[in-house]
């Protein structure tokens, strides 16, 4: 949520002199004017997040309770924020020839230690103390950990070990641990290790993936909580079946979840999850295991409501080990018709990113803003506002999200 970026781009805003906009990837940002210029490095924080009240250099955002959102200002959106070096205390160094790309930008933080852009230690967010804006996100995105992770932080000393790290790679190698040094305990509400956590990339932070010639599929993106059902074939025909929010695992019905009820539970057995994954292991001899995952959505949730008293859902991911992640259209024609269970609403099956220059308007830069205002329409569901798209490539090994900045001003601001 706060990482170090090299300024991209800088535009002045009509009728306005004191202020300009900041080009960060497809994020458009006010900043003073003249306060960056193009290739300056600075630090970005999203939207949806939280900057601590505590510090200073803060103290500006105090009437928007230290929330960074999508703002409308000076007839144009801004979506985060951006602040120099210099408001921490820190510094900005060069290294290499500055007049040719071979340089290399950092910040040097008050304690020696240097912040690069595009590596791992861009991300401030620990840091600088921020967390996400809604507190129903710290809690429900906060990190779990799986089995294996559980045991071994209770033998740090063993598993820093280079044998063990080796161990520890190999599957065959974490079960063997285990059998040493697990627990029952351990098992109990761990994440399954052969599930990948569902969290869309926007496309604001992947603004070249617009440059892609295949064919994409594009869906609704429904405002609600990621939900996953899985089972993993057993022994003996003892299916390991788990129900999860998007960072926890409910073992039982009954262990606590953020919301007043387990909606994620209720799911589950509204669309009778157990037996239909295990129909599909039953159909498909090869596989070792098979996920569904998707969105509850409905009362209480989110902002959103869907016109709903109670709560529903709609799978986005049919995952399995044979193939990794199906095709949506695969997806949607097997869930759907064999066995019940609703998928998100799909809006275009054959899309192109070129088309995105035919129906460019006035007022848009780039591919970006143009998919973002095509974005912004009616659900599907309840013909409502969109909360926006999600889009994933024919082959289902890419995909990103495009959120509508009227959804956000409207529902999230």
């Amino acid at each position: 949520m706060a990482y170090v970026v090299l300024v991209d781009g800088i535009e002045p805003i009509p009728g306005y002199d004191r202020v300009e906009t900041a080009i960060i990837g497809g994020w458009h940002v006010i900043v003073q004017k003249d306060q960056f210029k193009v290739g300056d490095p600075a630090i970005y924080f999203e939207i949806d997040s939280r900057v601590p009240k505590d510090k200073e250099c803060f103290a500006f955002l105090e009437k928007r309770n230290y929330k960074v959102k999508t703002l409308k200002m000076c007839k144009t959106i801004s979506q985060g924020l951006l602040m120099h070096a210099s408001d921490f205390g820190w510094r900005v160094y060069k290294r290499g020839n500055f007049d040719t790309d071979e340089s290399i930008c950092y910040i040097l933080d008050n304690n020696g230690v240097e912040h690069y852009v595009n590596d791992e230690s861009r991300f401030l967010t620990k840091i600088l103390g921020v967390t996400y804006a809604d507190d129903e996100d710290n809690q429900r995105k906060a990190p779990s950990v799986d089995k294996y992770k559980k045991m071994a932080q209770r033998h740090p000393n063993i598993f820093k070990k280079p044998w063990a790290c080796w161990m520890m790679k190999r599957e065959w190698g974490r079960k063997l641990m285990f059998m040493l040094f697990g627990k029952k305990k351990d098992k109990k509400g761990g994440w399954p290790s052969w599930v990948s956590k569902t969290d869309e990339e926007r496309v604001q932070n992947m603004p070249w993936i617009l440059n892609d010639t295949g064919r994409w599929i594009v869906t609704e993106k429904i405002d609600g909580s990621s939900t996953t059902f899985t089972m993993k074939r057993g022994k003996r025909g003892k299916n390991e079946f788990y129900v999860c929010s998007r960072n926890v695992c409910f073992d039982s019905i009954n262990k606590p979840c953020y919301y007043d009820t387990n909606i994620y539970w209720e799911m589950a057995q509204k669309y009778d999850m157990f037996n239909v994954l295990n129909e599909l292991l039953e159909q498909m001899p090869n596989v070792d295991w098979v996920t569904i995952q998707g969105e509850t959505y409905g009362m209480g949730v989110q902002k959103r409501d869907y016109s709903l008293t109670g709560h529903d859902f709609a799978a986005f991911n049919l995952i399995t080990s044979d193939k990794g992640r199906w095709n949506t259209n695969e997806m949607k024609n097997l869930l759907e018709n064999g066995f019940n269970v609703p998928c998100v609403p799909i809006i275009n099956s054959d899309f192109h990113f070129d088309f995105l220059d035919k129906v460019k308007l006035e007022g848009e830069n780039n591919r970006v803003d143009t998919l973002l205002n095509m974005a912004t329409g009616k659900s599907e569901i309840d013909m409502l506002p969109r909360e926006g798209y999600v889009l994933r490539s024919a082959d289902g090994t890419k995909s990103f999200k495009a959120v509508s900045n009227d959804f956000l001003l409207k529902y999230h601001n």
